[in-house]
């Protein structure tokens, strides 16, 4: 399956991003396949079919309380905990509402379409005990939303019997909500300089980004836009995947997420 149209969408969101964050001065920066397709590809992974962009916690809740200003609500969506009561990640997203998406592996009621995703990086202790202790926690609420808000790997006859949730129900829900994001947030205010992205997919240790890391950005290009990245995206690149100039296996080269996709109408997928 040709990604094109896919990719066009997305490039489309990433560029609202970037306008936004502009408008605001919020900083932003592209972080792993998205970073990785910024620099051995000037764009997207040809078979990598999502954007991924990070912001440091601060930054992030401005985005939250300024982005809907610029949003046509019949055009785009900004996805959060808050704003959509079914989604149970931990990290919003921007949608195309004109879109429609299914991804593999991931059957949930959230509202769907096709998505860049904004990931907070947040304050981590330097010592290893505490780090443990909060990611242990994030997880345990992590786990516990999504399992009421239920997520599942793959669609089975009982999801047909699963009916809307209670007031009480989402005020379950909302509570663990709350709890994970103060646990993400838990040395907010500390003296720290290291952060990490606490929804990551990769090793703990892969996306730890120093103070510096964070903040020290500079544009790069990205298909037909300019983008923020870090400018020591080449020790950021090293530690998350070794020579990552060196592309991966042919039989490795394919998209990861999707199981449906609709683009203005039009079935793609």
């Amino acid at each position: 399956m040709s990604l094109t149209p896919l990719h066009q969408v997305e490039l489309n969101l990433m560029q609202l991003v970037t306008k936004i964050c502009d408008a605001e001065k919020i900083d932003y920066f592209l972080i792993g396949g998205s970073l990785l397709g910024a620099i051995r590809h000037q764009g997207f992974i040809p078979w990598d079919d999502d954007i991924d962009i990070g912001m440091r916690r601060s930054e992030y809740q401005r985005f939250i309380a300024v982005a809907n200003k610029y949003l046509d609500p019949d055009a785009y969506f900004l996805q959060t905990g808050a704003s959509d009561p079914d989604y149970g990640l931990s990290y919003m997203k921007l949608l195309d509402v004109n879109t429609y998406i299914e991804e593999k592996n991931n059957v949930n009621n959230a509202f769907k379409g096709v998505f860049v995703d904004i990931f907070p990086f947040d304050k981590i202790p330097a010592d290893e005990e505490l780090r443990r202790s909060q990611m242990m926690h994030f997880k345990l609420e992590d786990a516990a939303i999504l399992l009421r808000l239920n997520y599942n790997f793959v669609k089975t006859p009982l999801r047909n019997l699963i009916t809307k949730k209670t007031p009480q129900q989402l005020a379950d829900v909302n509570d663990h909500k709350q709890q994970r994001e103060d646990y993400m947030r838990l040395y907010e205010n500390s003296d720290a300089r290291t952060y990490k992205n606490l929804a990551s997919q990769y090793d703990y240790d892969k996306e730890i980004l120093s103070d510096d890391e964070l903040t020290e950005l500079q544009l790069a290009p990205f298909e037909t836009i300019q983008v923020k990245i870090p400018a020591a995206y080449d020790a950021i690149l090293t530690r998350m995947y070794g020579d990552y100039m060196q592309l991966p296996p042919e039989n490795q080269r394919v998209e990861k997420h999707l199981n449906k996709l609709i683009i203005n109408n039009r079935e793609i997928l």
